[in-house]
C-alpha cells in the first residue's frame, strides 16, 4: 500500500490549473476504503450567497474519484459513469467537508456514499459517485 502521505503530494502536483484548485478543494486523507476534504463556501455559492449545489457535487466527485483511482491502481484510472446528489440544508459561509466511504470496490467498478457537512456537523449534502475502473490510456507525446 502506499504512504498516504505520498498520494496526498501526488494529488497537489497534478491540481494545479484545475476545478479542484479553484474551488479551494484539498484532500486531508486518501485512503481506498475513505477519502477526506473540504471546501471553503467563500468563492463556491450562488447569487443568494449559499454553497451552490454544483459545487457540492464537484466536491463529492472529486473524493469519490480520489478513491475510485486508489482502487483502480498503478496503471489504471477512474472515469466517472454516475454521480447524484441530494442537497439538504444550505450552507452560507466557512468550509465544508466530504467524506467518500467505499461501498463497492471491484476490478471493474468502484462506488462512494459522500457526506458534505458544514462547520457545525450538520449534513449539507448526501452524494453517491460510480466509476468505471479501467487501463490507463497510452501516454500522448
Amino acid at each position: 500500500m502506499t504512504d498516504v502521505s505520498e498520494i496526498l503530494a501526488s494529488l497537489q502536483g497534478q491540481t494545479k490549473g484545475t476545478l479542484i484548485e479553484r474551488m479551494g478543494i484539498e484532500i486531508t486523507e486518501a485512503t481506498r476504503e475513505r477519502v477526506v476534504g473540504t471546501m471553503p463556501v467563500a468563492g463556491n455559492t450562488q447569487p443568494y450567497g449559499l454553497l451552490h449545489g454544483g459545487a457540492s457535487v464537484v466536491l463529492a466527485e472529486t473524493l469519490g474519484s480520489v478513491g475510485a483511482g486508489l482502487c483502480a491502481g498503478p496503471g489504471r484510472v477512474a472515469v466517472g459513469l454516475n454521480i447524484n446528489a441530494t442537497h439538504h440544508r444550505a450552507a452560507r459561509q466557512g468550509t465544508v467537508t466530504g467524506v467518500a466511504t467505499l461501498l463497492s470496490g471491484g476490478r471493474t467498478v468502484a462506488t462512494y456514499d459522500v457526506a458534505i457537512t458544514d462547520a457545525a456537523g450538520e449534513r449539507v449534502c448526501t452524494s453517491r459517485i460510480t466509476c468505471l475502473l479501467r487501463d490507463a490510456p497510452p501516454a500522448r507525446e
